[in-house]
């Protein structure tokens, strides 16, 4: 495994045995996988500064790949392992069972989720496959068509619903987002079947079917207690991602050109965060500008834009999702950092 591969393994592997002893064990192993997810990643994001050297262009990232397939195994085996445990079959307390749905929720929220979103634009079907279903075994399956077809292409625009206005905040956004990239994602599919003639079934019965079909197993599984921290934990998990989008496209529009079009997308698009330990834990999601500009780009290859071209975050990604929980505080840290990034009038 090259170098700049081993940092994202060490980073998004080391919870894994944290997350499965405190599973089992509950106590200590719980109170450490849970700070794994949030107090040592904020220490080493500040305390510690760290450049990953940058990969070389053009360079195959085989082991990226072989490392996000991995992710991918590990993620639908910590899901069974989450809901076994916290319906209290392996016989921890409540406190430990709490600790450890945080610690799960965490882990599902910022790297299984990102290493998804990584998946969804990789060409090879198979590991797009394993992208989808992680996103259907976290009941967001029509993330998958939303984020590629709707967000992509109108972000930083009111026609995308996953593009947050200045001023609105996170309790307004997120139904309007969830809805309207549901139903965006949703209409696109059905009119590219349409234009095409070519006809075949709209990907939403799979994100659909393949919900109802977890939803089920985990109720047969576990119960109608598993079957209901099952659906607490996806929303949980869910809810971070749409706190990520929230946050790293907050009131960035792109403006209008003297011939009434839009601007095309630019770094100025999108928050970007520089923190090297949460990157890697996100496979280089807070890298937003780099992966808006090369969607296909394996995220090793991301880079980051200088402060000057693009704007960039006060804290780490993970802390500024935290803070956007908080309305006041987030407008008041946010809103003075947007406007030199507004559009200028026609």
């Amino acid at each position: 495994m090259n170098r700049p591969i081993v940092l994202f393994a060490i980073a998004t592997l080391v919870p894994v045995p944290l997350l499965l002893l405190g599973a089992g064990f509950g106590g200590l192993w719980a109170w450490l996988a849970l700070l794994y997810m949030t107090a040592l990643t904020f220490a080493l994001d500040e305390l510690a500064s760290y450049t990953a050297p940058l990969a070389p262009e053009g360079r195959e990232f085989a082991a990226a790949d072989q490392l996000s397939v991995l992710l991918g195994a590990v993620h639908f085996i910590l899901l069974l392992v989450a809901i076994y445990a916290l319906t209290g079959w392996t016989g921890t307390g409540w406190f430990s069972r709490l600790l450890m749905f945080f610690a799960f929720g965490l882990y599902f929220g910022q790297v299984s989720n990102s290493n998804a979103h990584e998946l969804i634009h990789r060409s090879d079907k198979g590991l797009f496959r394993l992208g989808m279903w992680i996103y259907i075994s976290l009941l967001f399956g029509q993330h998958t068509s939303a984020h590629r077809l709707v967000h992509h292409r109108f972000v930083a625009t009111e026609d995308d619903p996953n593009s947050a206005v200045a001023g609105e905040s996170f309790y307004a956004f997120l139904p309007r987002a969830w809805v309207g990239a549901f139903v965006a994602g949703y209409e696109i599919e059905r009119d590219m079947r349409r234009q095409s003639g070519a006809g075949g079934v709209n990907p939403y019965l799979i994100y659909l079917g393949g919900e109802a079909a977890f939803l089920l197993g985990m109720y047969i599984l576990f119960g109608f207690v598993g079957l209901i921290l099952y659906i607490l934990l996806a929303l949980y998990a869910q809810i971070q991602l749409m706190l990520s989008d929230y946050v790293q496209h907050y009131g960035l529009m792109r403006g209008e050109l003297p011939d009434g079009k839009l601007e095309p997308v630019a770094d100025r698009h999108s928050w970007n965060s520089g923190r090297w330990f949460s990157s890697a834990l996100m496979l280089n999601a807070p890298r937003h500008s780099a992966h808006h500009a090369h969607p296909a780009w394996p995220y090793p290859e991301l880079t980051l834009p200088p402060p000057d071209q693009a704007p960039h975050l006060p804290y780490s990604l993970p802390v500024m999702a935290t803070i956007a929980l908080w309305p006041r505080q987030w407008f008041r840290l946010m809103d003075k950092r947007v406007a030199p990034w507004q559009p200028a009038e026609p």
